[in-house]
């Protein structure tokens, strides 16, 4: 993949993955929704905004259907490329679950991403995964009625999509933490803000997190989307102060690759896999240190969803001063490299997936100079990857608040 000229011209190519592995540069790096994820553990008004195929379903709807009748099984047909929006799991109970089901009947938006397992390890909804209940992660429910939320959605023909975070777990790591990450001395790990991860290399936290995603699918979620499926940032520090449980000597890209292969191994009958990567990833030559490798992690998926939030690039990445204040030149420089990336794959008759990227439908006050997000901005992402075949795309917006119209 030929980098675009901006990149060599301006230097910010290096910039940016000395940012990744060093924490250097003085600007932000890539870190997307490290800092955009809401507290799910907290109700709504304690939330604080620190973070922020088409798909072929044999359908069993019909308009008249009552909800006795709705079958809550995976692949419910939708012809036209998914549009969706993130639901908190606190957005996802009481009467903002219906305002959001309104904003999907007056738009042409037509799926939700719902957490099902959030970023600190809670589990949203009673599960019955033995180790969930062993460890106490379901319990602090949110989701009481997930079956009855989701046999909803099945009636209003809405794409159902379980948000699953995978190796950022605090709660595992606490509660068994001989699957934490450890460091040289043998405490566990924790990143500069003080989380604790699970190691992505062993294959017990692979298998726990995979009877999750069975459940929801078995429950009838459409799709299973991964996020956190990669190893921690500040590359050089965690490789340094880190020893991983890595007796195969795999790469940390070949190893999350390895781990996407079983879920698609054990998924694929029941729902769609698709995995969230860093922004970076669509342009990156290769892994930058994280474990996500485009070119081998868009064979394992049926979709990929890049985070490409203009607020979370480097100033003057792709020849851009301020990416913040110009959604539509970031968003057409990465999908023009991602397309670029699927074409080579397929020109190798390699199955890939489907591109349906994250959008920025949130503010970045913390951002300057930072513009103020409407339906304008969101729009202008849309099209810039409309106009390169890109249809799909999800919303990011971390308390479900959106400008879409």
């Amino acid at each position: 993949m030929v980098k675009s000229s901006s990149y060599v011209r301006n230097g910010k190519w290096i910039c940016l993955l000395s940012a990744l592995l060093t924490g250097g540069c003085a600007t932000r790096t890539d870190t997307m929704k490290e800092d955009l994820n809401p507290r799910l553990a907290m109700p709504p008004t304690e939330q604080t905004e620190t973070k922020p195929s088409s798909l072929e379903r044999a359908s069993t709807l019909s308009s008249k259907a009552s909800p006795n009748d709705v079958k809550l099984s995976a692949q419910q047909t939708i012809h036209e490329p998914v549009k969706g929006i993130y639901v908190s799991a606190w957005s996802a109970v009481g009467s903002k679950f219906e305002q959001l089901i309104d904003l999907v009947d007056r738009t042409d938006l037509n799926a939700m991403v719902i957490d099902v397992k959030n970023d600190s390890g809670q589990v949203t909804y009673p599960s019955k995964v033995p180790m969930v209940n062993e460890i106490g992660a379901n319990s602090h429910v949110i989701i009481h009625d997930l079956q009855a939320k989701l046999q909803r959605l099945k009636q209003k023909q809405i794409y159902a999509i379980a948000r699953l975070v995978v190796f950022k777990d605090p709660y595992l790591s606490k509660k068994k933490s001989q699957y934490a990450m450890k460091t040289n001395a043998g405490a566990v790990w924790k990143d500069k803000k003080g989380v604790a991860w699970v190691d992505p290399f062993q294959k017990e936290v692979w298998a726990y997190n995979l009877q999750i995603a069975n459940e929801v699918a078995q429950m009838g979620f459409d799709e299973v989307q991964f996020d956190y499926v990669r190893f921690p940032e500040n590359v050089k520090s965690v490789d340094s102060e880190v020893k991983f449980s890595n007796p195969a000597g795999l790469s940390k890209a070949q190893n999350i690759e390895a781990f996407l292969q079983q879920a698609r191994t054990q998924l694929s009958s029941k729902a769609k896999l698709s995995a969230d990567v860093f922004g970076l990833t669509t342009s990156a030559e290769r892994d930058v240190g994280i474990g996500q490798d485009w070119n081998l992690i868009a064979k394992q998926v049926h979709v990929i969803s890049p985070m490409l939030y203009p607020s979370h690039y480097t100033n003057g990445m792709y020849g851009v001063k301020y990416p913040d204040l110009q959604p539509y030149a970031i968003v057409h420089q990465a999908i023009h490299d991602a397309n670029g990336k699927n074409q080579l794959l397929k020109q190798a008759n390699v199955p890939v997936a489907e591109i349906r990227p994250w959008y920025q439908d949130f503010t970045a006050t913390w951002v300057k100079p930072h513009k103020t997000y409407g339906v304008i901005d969101v729009k202008e992402q849309i099209k810039a990857a409309r106009e390169q075949g890109v249809e799909q795309f999800l919303l990011w917006n971390p308390s479900s608040n959106y400008s879409y119209r």
